[in-house]
């Protein structure tokens, strides 16, 4: 397109991304199918979307609007359909007599232009926002003609049993699913709800008096809707066929996984979990979102230091790299993209995982299956039999998986592996306790990478507040760099959900196994010991990360506390 390429070649001449960034975005463009030159730069993180709708406005001599906090008039959104709107990438925000205020985020494009003239017989006027903020607009102010409540009042009055056979959902459709049942329509809802508000797990959980759906939305929960409590088998049942799960079933946990595919041609799998309770069966369903997962070692949230030290263990020829956290504190994230970091032609790559969470070409990745006594022992020794250069390990759970992965480490491999443990320097003991040698442990691991991870705060409503020196004292800010700390939270606003936060980013801390530490190892030294011995070789704690984080703006001081234990040395 003219268009697109005229942009591309702007954003080059004011510097504000290269010939490579563009080639590449270019190329995501064909990947995605239609995506906007714009929309591809801003989703590879070349440009924000407040830059990009500032040169737009600066370039096209047109204003530029925030549509997240502008109220968009009713009548004006009565003269363009929804289906327009999307085709176009524009959005109508005002209507005055016979001129119209028209959003767009390609103000140049006469064509669109002379179709909404065309359409609403009224004088167009430009103004510019970016491409995500529209779409987001058109799904916030076009309501859905299918609402919760609508849903299941059919529900209530529907009580015959749903037989409904369909054993997988490849497309979910909101606007088309007007002639289903009830109880499916709520769950396509359900399902696209999920998505648009950014939720990583629903749960559906039937209780005695009632039955709840939360959503957790950056690692919170919060309830979405109370349906009544007679429907919860009905929507169990809907949910394991689209699962391949057995619905006849209830007495014992099922694990299954479905994919849909959402309008905008996007897929996202979902992984299954049902479990029977005392009053029904409560379902967990995660989101796994391939086209949002973010397989970028510059993006994780480490900091420079930290950075190079990963990336030097990374490309070392043998030995082994463990993440260690608790579940949820995205790990998995982090060994993506050290996978991804090493994934090239000249690499083989092996991975035994329980579940493959994504799917990720070039890397050979094995499901265990406990039925056939497939565990990451067997798998383990099978791929030493392939010719690997790199070994992903699921999880260190026991000693005979522990012994093959340092085999393998020591034997011209790297190894790969997750480990649960509080922080870095507890994972000597968790592997010595588990029967691992000290001196295995010393040769074989080459650097250890505990995580959790925090809330982001909102920047649309991000504000200052003040805070006592002693309370940043308390937190392990050292008394020098409390005047000057200025700490942030966000207020609620529609952009967040009017939750304050949006998003989430990792606190690291990243340990490589020096001599002196390996000294310590072989003294069976406390995790103590070896954290003091850490810190004083440039260690950067979780604590000290998060703190990094507070002092940057860009979580809370709730966050810090929740996330890292204070250093205690």
């Amino acid at each position: 397109m003219a268009v697109s390429k005229g942009l591309g070649e702007l954003l080059i001449k004011e510097q504000l991304i290269t010939v490579d960034q563009l080639e590449k975005a270019k190329r995501e463009q064909k990947i995605q199918g239609g995506t906007r030159l714009g929309a591809a730069l801003v989703k590879l993180g070349y440009v924000s979307d407040e830059q990009l709708t500032g040169f737009m406005s600066k370039q096209y001599q047109v204003p530029a609007i925030d549509l997240a906090t502008f109220e968009i008039d009713p009548d004006a959104l009565k003269t363009i359909p929804k289906e327009i709107c999307e085709k176009h990438g524009v959005i109508p925000v005002s209507i005055s007599g016979k001129s119209i205020v028209l959003a767009m985020s390609d103000p140049s494009n006469i064509f669109v232009k002379d179709d909404i003239h065309f359409l609403t017989r009224c004088k167009v006027e430009a103004v510019v926002a970016s491409e995500a903020a529209i779409m987001s607009a058109i799904e916030k102010n076009y309501q859905s003609k299918v609402t919760y409540e609508a849903i299941m009042t059919e529900m209530e009055e529907d009580s015959s049993e749903h037989t409904q056979t369909q054993a997988d959902v490849t497309f979910v459709d909101i606007e088309k699913s007007q002639a289903d049942a009830p109880v499916i329509k709520f769950v396509n809802l359900m399902l696209t709800e999920a998505i648009k508000m950014r939720a990583s797990d629903i749960h559906i959980e039937p209780y005695e008096k009632r039955f709840r759906i939360r959503f957790r939305i950056d690692g919170g929960l919060y309830e979405k809707i109370q349906p009544p409590p007679g429907i919860a088998s009905a929507i169990a049942s809907r949910v394991k066929i689209m699962s391949r799960l057995d619905i006849a079933e209830r007495r014992r946990p099922q694990d299954g996984r479905l994919k849909i595919r959402t309008k905008e041609n996007k897929e996202i799998d979902f992984r299954v979990s049902v479990l029977p309770t005392l009053f029904g069966e409560k379902i967990v369903m995660r989101l796994l979102d391939k086209q949002n997962l973010q397989l970028d070692l510059l993006k994780l949230g480490l900091e420079p230091v930290e950075l190079e030290k990963l990336k030097t263990a990374i490309f070392a020829p043998y030995g082994m790299i463990l993440v260690t956290g608790p579940t949820g504190s995205g790990k998995s994230t982090t060994i993506y993209s050290v996978l991804a970091e090493l994934n090239k032609p000249d690499i083989n790559i092996s991975t035994a995982e329980d579940p493959v969470e994504y799917n990720i070409e070039g890397i050979n990745q094995v499901q265990m299956n406990a039925d056939i006594d497939l565990n990451f022992a067997s798998a383990l020794r099978s791929f030493l039999r392939q010719d690997p250069d790199v070994v992903m390990v699921g999880e260190i759970r026991d000693y005979e998986t522990a012994e093959i992965a340092f085999k393998a480490a020591l034997t011209g491999h790297l190894v790969v592996s997750t480990l649960h443990t509080n922080d870095a320097p507890s994972t000597v003991s968790r592997l010595i306790n588990m029967g691992v040698e000290p001196f295995l442990v010393t040769a074989g691991v080459n650097l250890v990478v505990a995580q959790r991870l925090i809330r982001k705060i909102c920047l649309k409503c991000r504000t200052a507040i003040p805070v006592k020196p002693e309370v940043l004292f308390d937190l392990g800010v050292p008394k020098s760099e409390i005047d000057g700390f200025q700490v942030y939270m966000g207020h609620g606003c529609q952009a967040c959900n009017d939750i304050g936060y949006k998003g989430r980013i990792a606190i690291y801390e990243v340990m490589p196994f020096s001599e002196g530490l390996k000294a310590l190892v072989f003294q069976n030294a406390s995790p103590n010991e070896i954290k003091q011995k850490a810190i004083e070789e440039g260690l950067i704690s979780l604590r000290k990360s998060a703190l990094i984080k507070l002092k940057n703006g860009v979580t809370t001081i709730q966050e810090v506390l929740d996330s890292s234990p204070k250093d205690i040395l």
